[in-house]
């Protein structure tokens, strides 16, 4: 049984062989549906990655108050936007003078500049370095972390220090092969002495996050005096079964620093970062949901069109059909043969798609700076599909193939 079933795979490899540009149009039609299966799911989970492991830096216990809500609602043509005033430094001043929650830390900060030339000694950087004013919490409650040297301390906010804390870019560019802490760097012709250095953090949709200056939020006011600045708010609560009520007495707290009355709306937005994870996976749910429709129409052609050049194959060798079972061919010994033939174009064609859509997927995490990984379940789902769609295509034609009359196969042609 085992030396027929290798004797019709041999076949089976040498009518592939005797067909090769028919094969091989035949694996392209059904990669393509597999890559485009593979390279849409691969991009859709590295976007996710990038989006959620930036988020989730944060922490699940984080909230922030910001002008507007991070919202995706679009809201019609006839509806007026409503504008929120910025959140200025008297409010953010206010706002850590009179919130007094237990096992909080409020961050506050604001970006002066992302346009900031940075010097030290001969060297500079482009105009292309975000600086940013912030007080000791800011890093602690963004995720951030120091590879190098300190973190901003209370002295340092409270005194106006000349320190920061640089990005790990930052320091490739104007250190190179030095220990840049106690260095002293020029911004905007103002002395600052390197502190600490950045984790590195990498870049996201073309914003680097390790091309920034962190300064004393007093120190960056006196710099940066642009009108309507619009500062940041971040809380982080040390108990994480304390965040709700956290949250509700903050929101009470900026409304009566905004002065509202009970029945006006919020003028600000506040966020919580497992709120953005949980948009984050609605919206790649989205997507991926738009891969599979549009993979599924794309694997639908690739089966008839593997379905038809099948059929047109068991019509080509309807003489050899005859013979074989003339000699004692049994109907599933010709039905095994035509199927197997099927099997292997199919999985030639399955693997050739997933190494195309591997590809496609890390052109785009590439492009965009994304976080690739390789994308196991869109490759076991691609080989199982692959799979399925050489059986449905295989079935009818190796049918038909054991069903011919060997009198009527021997008098064709």
């Amino acid at each position: 049984m085992f030396s027929l079933a290798r004797e019709n795979i041999r076949i089976a490899f040498d009518s592939i062989k005797g067909q090769l540009l028919r094969t091989i149009l035949t694996v392209l039609i059904i990669a393509i549906g597999i890559m485009a299966l593979v390279g849409i799911l691969s991009g859709v989970s590295a976007l996710e990655n990038t989006i959620t492991s930036n988020f989730s830096s944060m922490g699940s216990n984080t909230f922030n108050i910001q002008r507007y809500e991070f919202t995706n609602q679009r809201q019609s043509s006839r509806e007026r936007q409503k504008i929120n005033p910025v959140i200025n430094y008297r409010n953010v001043k206010d706002f850590e003078d009179n919130y007094d929650f237990p096992f909080t830390k409020v961050a506050v900060s604001f970006y002066g500049t992302s346009t900031a030339e940075v010097k030290y000694d001969s060297e500079k950087t482009d105009p292309e370095v975000a600086v940013l004013g912030a007080n000791e919490f800011y890093i602690e409650n963004s995720g951030l972390e120091i590879d190098n040297g300190r973190s901003l301390n209370v002295f340092d906010v409270k005194n106006s220090n000349g320190v920061c804390v640089i990005g790990s870019d930052l320091q490739k560019a104007l250190f190179p092969e030095d220990n840049p802490v106690n260095k002293t760097i020029s911004i905007r012709g103002s002395k600052f002495k390197v502190i600490g250095v950045l984790k590195e953090k990498g870049s996201t949709f073309g914003n680097n996050q390790d091309l920034r200056v962190i300064i004393p939020i007093q120190k960056a006011r006196s710099i940066f005096t642009n009108p309507n600045i619009n500062y940041n708010l971040s809380v982080k609560v040390d108990k994480t079964d304390m965040l709700d009520v956290a949250q509700e007495d903050a929101i009470l707290t900026f409304r009566n620093i905004r002065r509202l009355n009970p029945i006006e709306d919020n003028d600000f937005g506040l966020e919580r970062s497992d709120d953005l994870l949980n948009r984050v996976a609605e919206n790649t749910a989205a997507l991926y949901l738009a891969a599979w429709i549009i993979s599924i129409i794309t694997i639908f052609g690739s089966t008839i069109a593997l379905m038809n050049i099948m059929l047109v194959s068991v019509s080509e060798r309807t003489r050899e059909i005859g013979v074989r079972k003339a000699l004692g061919a049994k109907r599933k010994t010709i039905a095994f043969q035509f199927f197997m033939e099927t099997i292997i174009i199919g999985q030639l064609g399955g693997i050739l798609g997933i190494i195309l859509g591997i590809l496609i997927g890390m052109a785009v995490a590439n492009g965009f700076d994304l976080e690739f990984s390789t994308p196991w379940v869109a490759m076991i789902w691609a080989t199982s599909i692959a799979f399925i769609v050489a059986i449905v295509s295989g079935l009818y034609p190796a049918t038909k193939a054991a069903r011919l009359d060997p009198i009527e196969s021997l008098r064709y042609e």
